[in-house]
C-alpha cells in the first residue's frame, strides 16, 4: 500500500511517502522553494518530489494522510451564512483565503476533520483517485509515534512539546505491556479551552525579544545561554508550575500577556543572561514534568519529539537526570517530521497495536531526499567557474582538511529533518577553533555554539561521554554530551564553553564516503573526528539540488566540494 503523508503547516510544511511500513522518501517544502520555514499551504512541490523519488504518480497513491494545517477555503464543507458569502466572493475575485483546520475544529468543539472537509473535491483537484483513502492525523500523536516505532522498547514515556498543535502544546503517553495510553494531548482536547502553557512559545518569545525570529533562530539562544548567568530564571519560572498530574501550567491568561512579560524582563538584563535564564526555565520545568511522569508510571525509556526537543542541551539534561535506560529524540523532531508520524498513526489504526509493534525497526539513516547520483558531477563539471581537482575523493579531501580547508560533501539523498548528517554537510578540521568564525563569516552566519563533530562508532566513547542511554540519539546529532577532558584542547572547534559537544556517530555501511574521509583524516592527523556543519548559507535552507551546490562553491562559501567520484574547486 502506497501511503502519502502531508503536513500543510504554517511553517515547515512537508510530505513523505511510505510503502507499507517502509519510508521511501521525505522532503520539506523549504528545501524545494528555497524559502526558510515555508508553509501555509498544501506542499505540492514536496508531494511531487516524494513521488518522483519513488517513480510514482499521484494516481498510484492508495492513501493520503493529512495534518490539520492550512487548506484553501473551497475544501471546507461547513461554512454557511456570512462566512459562506465572504468565501465565495473571495474565490470569485481570486483572493481565496486559506483556513486552519485546527482553528475550525476548535470553533466546532470536536475533532472530526472529515465532517468539515470536502474529501472528493480535494482528491479530484489534487489528482488522486476517488478511491484513495483520506484521513487526518493528530499533531502530537504524529510527533510521538516515531519515537516508539523506531525503538525496541517494552515500556516508555513518549513526551512531546512545542509551540502548539491541535489545541495543545504538550502530550504524554505511556507505553507498557503492549498498550499505548494517552495521558494528555489527544483529540479530546479540541473540546477544551486552549491552555496558555507553552514553554516552547516562551522560548520563542525570548528569541524575538533578543532580536531574532521565532520558529527559526531558537538555536542561537541555546548556544548563547552558556555565555550568561540565569539571573532572572526564578522570576520567569515562577510563572509556570507543574501540577500533580505532571501537567505544565502558566500564570498568564493569554499568549500576548506571556509575550509582553518576556519582552519586559529581557529589557532589564544582557542578552546572554536572558538566554541563560530562559534555557534554565525550559530545563527546570520540563525536567520536573518528565521526572514526575516517570516516577508515577515506572517506565524506563524516554521518547521525545516536537520542536522544543530541538534543544540539544535540554535533551542532555533529561538523559543525565532522569535515570532512564535509553533516550531517543526523533531526528525530524520539528513539524517537518509530522508527515511520517501521521502515516504511522494511519498504520496503527489500520493494523492494531500488535502488528504495528511487530513492524518496528531502528532508524539507520535519514537520506530521504532525491539521490542525484552522477548528475551532481555533471553539473559541477559543466559549471564554468569550477574545475575537477582530483578523482581521489577520499585522499584528496583528507589532504585539504589537514590544510585547514572547508570541503562540502554532496551525495546520497538530502537529509530529512533539520540536521545535515553527511549528505549535505560541510567538513573541516576540528583542531583550530578559528575555523568557526571564518566559516561562519563566509556563510553569513551568527552562531554561538561550535560546529558539531562527526565520529565513528568505534571511536565515539574515546572522545565523548557516550553510553547506552544516549548512543542512539547521538547518531542523529539530537543531543549534547560531555567531551572527555583529554580531548578538549585537541579538538577545540567542536567543544562548547561548557565542555560539551553535539556528536554524530556514524558507521561505514550507512555512508562509505563520509566514513572513509573521516578515517583518512584520522590516519593523517591522529584526530578521530572532523567538523560537520550544514551546507547552507545564513537564512537559506540546506542545499538540495546540484545547481545550488555548484553555486555555493562558485561563490566561495566553501573551498571544495567532494562527491563519490571527485573533488571540485573554483577555477583559478
Amino acid at each position: 500500500m502506497i501511503i502519502l503523508g502531508v503536513h500543510p503547516g504554517y511553517h515547515e510544511a512537508a510530505a513523505c511517502l511510505f510503502d507499507e511500513y517502509r519510508l521511501v522518501s521525505a522532503v520539506s517544502l523549504e528545501r524545494l522553494t528555497r524559502r526558510k520555514i515555508d508553509g501555509g499551504r498544501v506542499p505540492e512541490e514536496a508531494i511531487d518530489e516524494c513521488l518522483a523519488i519513488a517513480g510514482l504518480t499521484r494516481g498510484e497513491v492508495d492513501a493520503v494522510v493529512l495534518g490539520r494545517g492550512a487548506f484553501p477555503w473551497r475544501y471546507y464543507s461547513h461554512f454557511h451564512g456570512g462566512r459562506m458569502i465572504e468565501g465565495k466572493l473571495r474565490q470569485a475575485i481570486g483572493k481565496e483565503k486559506h483556513k486552519s483546520m485546527e482553528r475550525e475544529l476548535v470553533r466546532a468543539g470536536h475533532a472530526d476533520s472529515m465532517a468539515l472537509f470536502n474529501e472528493k473535491k480535494f482528491l479530484s483537484d489534487f489528482g488522486f483517485r476517488q478511491t484513495t483513502q483520506l484521513s487526518f492525523f493528530n499533531h502530537h500523536l504524529a510527533h510521538a509515534l516515531p519515537t516508539l516505532f523506531h525503538t525496541d522498547w517494552e515500556d516508555a514515556l513518549l513526551y512531546t512539546s512545542d509551540g502548539g498543535g491541535d489545541n495543545v502544546q504538550y502530550s504524554q503517553r505511556i507505553f507498557r505491556a503492549g498498550e499505548l495510553l494517552t495521558l494528555y494531548g489527544g483529540d479530546d482536547c479540541f473540546a477544551d479551552p486552549g491552555r496558555i502553557d507553552s514553554l516552547g512559545l516562551a522560548y520563542g518569545y525570548a528569541t524575538q525579544a533578543l532580536g531574532w525570529s521565532i520558529n527559526r533562530h531558537e538555536g542561537k539562544l541555546t548556544g548563547l545561554a552558556a555565555l550568561g548567568e540565569p539571573s532572572v530564571a526564578d522570576a520567569i519560572a515562577a510563572q509556570f508550575i507543574v501540577d500533580d498530574q505532571a501537567q505544565i501550567r502558566c500564570a498568564f491568561s493569554t499568549n500576548t500577556e506571556l509575550r509582553r512579560f518576556i519582552f519586559e524582563i529581557s529589557e532589564t538584563i544582557s542578552r546572554e543572561d536572558m538566554a541563560a535564564s530562559i534555557q534554565e526555565v525550559l530545563e527546570r520545568i520540563t525536567l520536573t514534568s518528565v521526572q514526575r511522569l516517570l516516577e508515577q508510571h515506572g517506565v524506563h525509556h524516554l521518547g521525545l519529539s516536537g520542536g522544543v526537543f530541538g534543544n540539544v542541551r535540554l535533551n542532555q539534561l533529561l538523559a543525565e537526570k532522569t535515570g532512564v535506560e535509553e533516550i531517543f529524540v526523533y531526528p525530524a523532531m520539528s513539524d517537518q517530521g509530522l508527515p511520517a508520524g501521521g502515516v504511522l498513526q494511519f498504520l496503527l489504526e489500520r493494523d492494531g497495536i500488535n502488528l504495528w509493534l511487530d513492524a518496528r525497526y531502528p532508524l539507520e539513516t535519514l537520506y530521504c531526499g532525491r539521490d542525484w547520483g552522477d548528475t551532481a558531477d555533471k553539473v559541477l563539471e559543466n559549471t564554468p567557474e569550477l574545475v575537477t581537482i582530483s578523482n581521489n575523493p577520499v585522499g584528496k579531501t583528507a589532504e585539504f582538511l589537514m590544510a585547514g580547508k572547508a570541503v562540502a560533501i554532496f551525495g546520497h539523498g538530502m537529509e530529512y529533518g533539520p540536521r545535515a548528517l553527511g549528505a549535505r554537510s560541510i567538513l573541516a578540521s576540528p583542531a583550530d577553533a578559528s575555523i568557526n568564525d571564518s566559516l561562519n563569516e563566509r556563510l553569513d552566519r551568527s552562531e554561538f555554539m561550535p560546529f558539531a563533530p562527526v565520529v565513528s562508532a568505534e571511536d565515539a566513547e574515546t572522545l565523548f561521554d557516550i553510553d547506552d542511554c544516549n548512543r542512539y540519539a547521538a547518531q542523529f546529532m539530537t543531543i549534547t554530551c560531555n567531551v572527555k577532558e583529554a580531548w578538549r584542547a585537541r579538538i577545540p572547534a567542536v567543544v562548547h564553553v561548557d565542555g560539551t559537544a553535539r556528536p554524530q556517530i556514524i558507521r561505514r555501511a550507512h555512508n562509505p564516503l563520509y566514513y572513509d574521509i573521516l578515517a583518512a583524516f584520522k590516519q593523517r592527523s591522529g584526530l578521530p573526528t572532523i567538523i560537520n556543519t550544514s551546507f547552507n548559507v545564513h537564512e537559506e535552507p540546506i542545499i538540495n539540488r546540484p545547481e545550488e551546490c555548484a553555486r555555493a562553491l562558485a561563490d566561495d562559501r566553501v573551498d571544495y566540494v567532494v562527491t563519490e567520484q571527485a573533488v571540485y574547486g573554483r577555477r583559478r
